[in-house]
């Protein structure tokens, strides 16, 4: 998987889950179904929420994208539907080319951010796995927190 692929993957799925929380939202208030399908659609956009968030930040390390670069990606994930035209974006202007790099460039040291990657790129189902346990403990904890606003 490139980091093109894997971008578009997250960026995709972000719109979905979007979709699945906007609908959530429908049947609650507009049909009266209750809280059930705002915490089934909710619960899945939080948890793709934070890995689209996690893998922006890796695709940013690894593409040597900058900073400002990187929290735009980070917010197009808040508007709902601006993930896929970000993708589109970095796409077209080539910040999405090319493959995962593994090493430093010949004569150049690398910094934390890059030696982080490449532990990721040289194994990527244990990066994975970690990245997934970690998303989900955040996750736990954000539930265990509460929604941001009390439901009436």
């Amino acid at each position: 998987m490139t980091p093109r692929s894997l971008f578009r993957a997250l960026a995709v799925a972000e719109l979905v889950t979007w979709t699945m929380l906007l609908v959530g939202m429908l049947l609650k208030y507009v049909v009266g179904l209750g809280d059930l399908p705002v915490r089934i659609g909710g619960s899945v956009h939080g948890f793709v929420f934070l890995a689209y968030l996690v893998v922006t930040t890796v695709v940013a390390v690894n593409q040597r994208w900058s900073f400002g670069a990187l929290l735009l990606g980070w917010a197009s994930a808040i508007v709902p539907y601006t993930t896929l035209p970000f993708e589109v974006g970095v796409a077209r202007r080539g910040m999405l080319e090319g493959p995962w790099r593994r090493a430093a460039a010949d004569g150049v040291r690398p910094g934390v951010w890059d030696r982080l990657l490449f532990a990721v790129v040289a194994r990527p189902v244990v990066a994975a796995a970690v990245g997934a346990v970690l998303v989900v403990l955040v996750f736990v904890v954000l539930l265990t927190l509460g929604p941001p606003v009390p439901s009436r």
